[in-house]
């Protein structure tokens, strides 16, 4: 049984990455890795794994005002029933509307900060969720399963390496297929021969959130390979393979 913590720190927002937008349309909130149980602190490598990638969208989304931030959680365990990193995640959107009012709000999580982004969709105003390589937790018979109906109404992007040792991508597609049956704006796509880093393709694996994220968000036109992943039924929409190269097909 996993032991209980009761955090004494807060959660924050961090700063907006890149020059915050004037006028701010749509937010991406970044959740990063962490831990099945622990009190510590948020690793500073977890956040910045994610820094990276907000930049990169920050950028991208500029002319549309797209502000993205960065979710520091209390701590950096999930810690079983107390799920703290998705209860961070809640928190983090209900602040994101406070300051900026009703604007849309994208969740993108990498490892545990996937599963967060994944239980955390139900906010009225998320719109989209990104999980990349998202820890998910082993179907125990005597547990109900993760749940999918907050995912319903939103548009999903799952993202995994086959060759992941930390995260299963098993687990991913048969989150992926429950979803799928209840909201069929749900697309996986696997990175063949990657890890739970996505190093190998990390610029292909980048620019799909990207065209993701500014699309679900202000309604730009998504790339044909994930239009094709939403209309396609399961398991092809689930399974489908991230191509090399796709970064620079967008920018053709």
């Amino acid at each position: 049984m996993a032991q209980q913590v009761t955090p004494v720190r807060t959660a924050r927002l961090g700063r907006a990455l890149g020059p915050e937008p004037t006028s701010v349309s749509g937010v991406v909130l970044l959740l990063p890795g962490g831990e099945e149980v622990s009190a510590r602190r948020p690793s500073p490598l977890a956040t910045a794994s994610v820094r990276t990638l907000g930049r990169r969208l920050s950028r991208a989304g500029a002319v549309e005002g797209l502000a993205a931030h960065v979710v520091h959680y209390r701590v950096r365990g999930w810690n079983g029933s107390e799920a703290y990193l998705a209860h961070d995640a809640t928190w983090a959107v209900d602040e994101v509307v406070r300051r900026y009012g009703d604007v849309p709000v994208c969740l993108a999580g990498i490892d545990m900060g996937g599963r967060a982004a994944l239980r955390s969709a139900g906010h009225e105003a998320v719109n989209s969720v990104v999980a990349l390589a998202p820890w998910l937790p082993e179907q125990d018979v005597a547990a109900p399963p993760e749940p999918v109906k907050q995912l319903v109404g939103r548009r999903v992007l799952i993202v995994h390496g086959t060759n992941d040792e930390r995260t299963d991508p098993e687990l991913s597609f048969r989150l992926a297929t429950r979803a799928k049956k209840a909201n069929r704006d749900v697309c996986r796509f696997e990175v063949h021969s990657d890890g739970h880093a996505l190093h190998q393709h990390r610029q292909e694996v980048h620019a799909l959130t990207e065209d993701f994220v500014l699309g679900a968000l202000f309604g730009r036109a998504f790339a044909r390979p994930v239009e094709d992943a939403l209309q396609a039924p399961p398991p092809l929409g689930l399974r489908m393979p991230l191509a090399a190269g796709f970064g620079r097909s967008l920018r053709k």
